[in-house]
């Protein structure tokens, strides 16, 4: 069975940067499984995949705007540092969660002025041309409640 619109699809994969510096695996994991063509992957991923089947293995490099877009300056944020809590040090290059109004979001401390906090909240992997080595496990048609929901339900799916 080839991968199209509403499989499910189980793949082993490992991500390099452009330095081949490794980012993410799932090595030593169970494999990634997801419903195509609903947006769960990055769309240059998904387009690779397109079309392949069970035991292939591909390479794919998927560049910014196929994956997580270009960094926006209008994602930098500056916070006064009274607004945080907790007795933890902040330090630049920190990861650190915020509430917004779209909930929940991860930010990285870019810098830290005086009082002033510079948050970023451009994805960590923006503007940057990813490079994926992944192993096709298994391909099999999604059920329909599963396209109903728009992800994996039972083993290896995650239940929202």
């Amino acid at each position: 069975m080839k991968i199209s619109q509403h499989t499910v699809v189980s793949l082993d994969y490992t991500l390099k940067n452009g330095e081949g510096e490794l980012l993410d695996t799932s090595e030593g994991r169970e494999p990634l499984i997801y419903l195509q063509g609903v947006g769960a992957l990055i769309p240059g991923l998904e387009k690779e995949l397109e079309g392949k089947e069970k035991g292939d293995k591909l390479t794919a490099v998927i560049a910014p705007e196929d994956a997580y877009g270009s960094r926006r300056d209008d994602l930098l944020k500056i916070v006064p540092k009274s607004g945080f809590k907790g007795e933890e040090e902040m330090q630049e290059g920190m990861q650190v969660q915020l509430d917004t109004e779209h909930g929940p979001a991860l930010a990285i401390i870019s810098k830290i002025d005086g009082e002033d906090v510079t948050l970023d909240l451009n994805h960590p992997l923006a503007d940057m041309t990813l490079h994926f080595d992944v192993d096709i496990v298994d391909v099999r048609e999604a059920s329909q409640e599963e396209i109903d929901h728009g992800h994996v339900h039972g083993p290896g799916g995650h239940e929202h």
